[in-house]
């Protein structure tokens, strides 16, 4: 029994504050978010090459018009090639211009790289492949010139940074946080022996 001169001992667990019970939550939340949000960039970029191969193979009437399409004997370099009137290879793009090889190279990439970075698998492959894709397409447009051979205006809004760099630096971050496991099959494709042992595959 508690004297009025013997001390009475409570055991009291620590309160737990606000911070220290959410941190937890709120960090899974934040790597939550950050996780949907890559995953989302990586889904919408594969889909702009994806959508490229498909409205260029079949005509859908948006880049390119009904009827023309690569399925229907159209060409998918041919219409930009053969307009390409400014830069150091402008000349040498307008001759590769509706080449069958060139038809040929320009679709499957699109193909591979779209279906790559949807699905989240071979993002390494896909971002060189990617990359060397949009390079072209960069000195083909060549941002840095105001005027085309001809003295028309380009209608270059930046001599440098256009939206080909940004697919590109895209491709690269994606590849470079492994981005394939969330929304994706990044993690099963990890797993193949195959690209186990080359790691290049990725």
């Amino acid at each position: 029994m508690a004297t009025p001169h013997t001390p009475r001992f409570t055991a009291r667990l620590p309160r737990r504050t606000h911070a220290s019970a959410g941190a937890p939550t709120d960090a899974l939340s934040t790597a939550a978010v950050r996780e949907a949000v890559v995953a989302g960039l990586r889904i919408t970029l594969g889909f702009v090459f994806l959508w490229a191969f498909l409205d260029k193979a079949f005509g859908l009437g948006y880049a390119t018009k009904a009827g023309n399409g690569w399925v229907e004997g159209g060409s998918p370099t041919e219409g930009f090639l053969s307009h390409v009137e400014v830069g150091p290879m402008a000349s040498t793009l307008r001759g590769w211009a509706g080449e069958a090889w060139a038809d040929w190279l320009f679709m499957a990439g699109l193909l591979g790289i779209g279906a790559a970075v949807v699905l989240g698998v071979g993002l390494r492959i896909a971002a060189v492949s990617g990359t060397a894709m949009m390079a072209l397409m960069w000195i083909a447009e060549w941002p840095p010139a105001k005027h085309t051979e001809s003295g028309a205006a380009t209608m270059s809004t930046n001599p440098f940074a256009d939206y080909h760099l940004v697919y590109a630096l895209a491709l690269i971050a994606l590849a470079a946080v492994a981005a394939g496991s969330r929304y994706g099959l990044g993690e099963r494709w990890a797993a193949l022996p195959a690209v186990r042992r080359n790691s290049w595959l990725r």
